[in-house]
């Protein structure tokens, strides 16, 4: 279908009016852009073109609206601004911005339709086009999803065409040069006589001109910046340990806080002796929040050892005491009455496997997991009578006005988040608990800023994890392939759990439960896939990849059995099962990049595995070698498709550190429940992975998918697999449960 064909579709689709979440609208109205919220308080002489760009008498400065939680994306951001701009990126300062609307994520919602990524169909496209709506009327405003450069690839570079063009007419207008006749570089204003007028300069004559709209995106062949290897802007500052991220904000008069909480989520506090922990030196106050208490001191070390003189009594926990309890929770939910959606029903796959004879029947677990991030979770709360002010790394800004607004009693407009860099989240900084209680504490504390800090033992107790899930998967064979397969995948729903506890209620099936499993691009002529909605546990969250973390490795896994009983080489045969050219190509880099096929050394093995997540398809073979002392993980090559890699050494680093992560997680990490309660308290019952086991990682990145993708998660869900597989090609041994460590030793 044409352009005009396309615009008169999502136009009919979109002004017929499309409900989602109780929001009903039209054409008009989505098309309607947000005002720029630069305007407000813009200094004299300054000058902003859109919600991305300021510029004064003294410097420019970029905005990039999506976190940086140690992914980069504050650089490439600026990046995607500074490439059409013409301007160096020594040149400018960066700014997370103030929370608003106008920075509504673009790509998020569009990606979360429950149509897989290569499906252009009438009814994919028009979904995507009604979601993309409600996000934008809703000003969903958040970094998550390995979407923050699918939404700023376009809109950032034509921020910076905007504003070069913008200046452009104002250096005319200044010089008396026709506009045509100027060009720019380096944060200036080119004219022909080789005079240069720089952006700070035009500053107060462009601020007085409408933002030129006719711009036109340069080619990347004309690119100076992206596409190319680059230096991060945070690089130095956190090479040399002066980069500040929240906990390291410091506000006049601030007091220091930390919370001791029911370590059974959602439990009550029944009662409490804090009479030692009154007596204590530097201790200020000890107040009642929800389901705990707060301590209140001089400095963090003496709130915390404060807290831990405090007797407490917890009312029971609402879920299973006990983990057997959760697990038998999972295996009731295979049942018609807790199907949450056939996600996939492709030929006969009963039949099949009747003809042919069952060649696997098997269950697959995979078990809560802890965020874990580097920086303590943290927020500074400054509550006065007519604002609230927040310090602290967040990943949804706009979300964490209304919840904070909602304890103090003041508009959600009236709360200030001054966004920081995170170090780290994984999904951890998509919550609100600890900027919740710290608003707690500073409501009850107006006019002092709260400084509040988890230590890390109440973080391993609060932390809401990544779903628990059991897949049961059955399959045939014949003539050497894989001719059927059944897979059953029974979890608990983090949307229900995670949206619920910010008070919203998403209809519908829940993608996240199937990730990995359905939206395989995978041909099989026989294939079914159903999802189970396990009844709510304990309480889950996003983890890094979200449900493909699960879904991929039970995927991957009985197709690498079913693989091995038909006798079929398990890269070949995901070649020929591979309905989708670009994942194809993926598929083929990955096994040229490890040699796969070339002899190997006694005890040594080689597994592979493919997962696609948030539309990337990815590749992994791990190289394994069986010692007399465990397991060691030699190589591990990778190869994904994001359609476009910006920058090529960022984009290296994140799948390398992706990888490292996924694989210290399938080795040792889980979060187990007794009494209710975590039975993990920090690092050293979660380990991840040691420098010493860290194997070499090498690296491709493809760019022959249509849409340009994040890298940020998907590298995470197939090293599980891989890994799994590639000890049974070393060792015979087929291990079927997460974290590894249960059933095989590493070194």
């Amino acid at each position: 279908m044409g352009k005009v064909g396309k615009i008169a579709r999502r136009t009919f689709l979109l002004g017929a009016a499309a409900v989602a979440g109780g929001v009903a609208f039209g054409v008009y109205k989505v098309r309607t852009p947000y005002e720029n919220p630069l305007k407000d308080g813009l200094a004299d002489g300054a000058a902003t073109f859109n919600p991305w760009v300021i510029i004064d008498s003294e410097k420019v400065t970029l905005i990039g609206p999506h976190g940086d939680k140690g992914q980069g994306v504050a650089h490439v951001q600026a990046a995607l601004i500074a490439e059409e701009l013409d301007i160096e990126l020594d040149q400018v300062e960066t700014s997370f911005g103030k929370p608003d609307k106008a920075y509504w994520n673009r790509a998020l919602s569009a990606d979360g339709v429950p149509f897989r990524s290569t499906d252009t169909s009438f009814a994919a496209e028009a979904t995507r086009s009604v979601m993309s709506g409600v996000a934008k009327l809703l000003g969903l405003q958040i970094t998550g999803g390995s979407s923050a450069v699918p939404d700023s690839f376009v809109k950032l570079r034509e921020a910076g065409a905007v504003a070069r063009e913008t200046l452009k007419l104002a250096a005319s207008n200044v010089s008396g040069v026709p506009v045509a006749q100027l060009t720019t570089a380096h944060g200036a204003v080119q004219l022909p006589d080789g005079t240069e007028l720089k952006y700070t300069e035009l500053a107060a004559e462009a601020a007085t001109l409408e933002p030129v709209m006719d711009i036109k995106l340069r080619d990347p062949s004309e690119w100076r910046m992206l596409g190319k290897p680059m230096q991060r802007l945070d690089m130095i500052a956190k090479s040399t340990g002066t980069q500040e991220y929240g906990i390291d904000v410091e506000v006049e008069g601030a007091v220091h806080a930390t919370v001791v909480c029911n370590p059974r989520k959602g439990g009550a506090l029944t009662n409490y002796d804090a009479s030692a922990a009154k007596e204590m030196r530097g201790v200020k106050a000890i107040v009642e929040v929800t389901g705990g208490v707060a301590v209140v001191a001089d400095n963090t070390w003496r709130a915390i050892q404060a807290a831990q003189a405090i007797d407490f009594e917890w009312g029971p926990a609402p879920y299973p005491a006990e983990q057997d309890g959760h697990w038998e929770a999972v295996a009731r939910s295979f049942n018609d009455d807790q199907l949450d959606k056939q996600w996939r029903d492709e030929g006969d796959a009963d039949a099949t496997i009747a003809q042919e004879g069952t060649a696997i029947e098997v269950e697959y677990r995979v078990p809560y997991v802890a965020h874990q991030p580097l920086e303590p979770m943290n927020a500074t709360v400054l509550v006065e009578d007519d604002k609230v002010t927040v310090w602290t790394g967040h990943q949804i800004p706009v979300m964490l006005q209304q919840q904070v607004a909602v304890i103090t009693g003041h508009d959600p407009e009236q709360v200030d988040l001054v966004n920081r860099y995170m170090g780290g989240s994984f999904g951890h900084r998509l919550e609100f608990e600890q900027v919740k209680l710290a608003a707690e504490v500073a409501n009850q504390m107006r006019g002092t800023p709260v400084k509040l800090t988890y230590s890390r033992e109440e973080d391993f107790a609060h932390d809401f994890t990544r779903h628990i899930g059991m897949a049961r998967a059955k399959g045939a064979v014949k003539n050497g392939k894989v001719v059927a397969a059944d897979l059953q995948i029974a979890m608990p729903s983090v949307v229900v759990s995670q949206m619920g506890r910010v008070g919203l209620n998403i209809p519908g099936p829940d993608t996240q439960i199937a990730a990995g499993a359905w939206d395989v691009p995978y041909t099989l002529d026989n294939y079914r896939m159903r999802a189970y909605r396990v009844p709510e546990l304990a309480p889950v969250s996003s983890w890094r990849s979200v449900g493909a973390s699960a879904g991929g490795f039970f995927f991957d896994c009985m197709l690498d059995e079913l693989i091995h009983e038909a006798g079929a080489d398990p890269l070949e045969e995901r070649i020929r099962l591979m309905g989708n050219p670009v994942a194809r190509k993926v598929l083929e880099a990955v096994g040229e990049m490890s040699g796969w096929g070339s002899p190997l050394a006694a005890g040594k093995g080689r597994g592979v595995a493919f997962v696609e997540s948030f539309g990337v398809p990815t590749a992994e073979v791990i190289e394994v070698t069986s010692t007399e002392e465990g397991i060691k993980i030699d190589k591990v090559w990778v190869a994904a498709d994001v359609g476009r890699v910006l920058d090529p050494v960022n984009f290296e680093n994140l799948v390398q550190g992706g990888v490292v992560f996924a694989l210290g997680h399938a080795i040792n990490s889980e979060i187990t429940y007794s009494d209710g309660m975590a039975e993990q308290a920090n690092y050293w019952d979660a380990e991840g992975m040691r420098m010493y086991q860290c194997p070499e990682i090498f690296v491709k990145g493809l760019e022959n998918a249509p849409k340009i993708r994040g890298i940020g998660e998907p590298p995470v869900p197939p090293a599980a697999p891989a890994l799994a597989n590639a000890i049974f090609a070393a060792t015979g041994q087929r291990i079927r449960e997460l974290p590894l460590y249960h059933h095989i030793d590493f070194v």
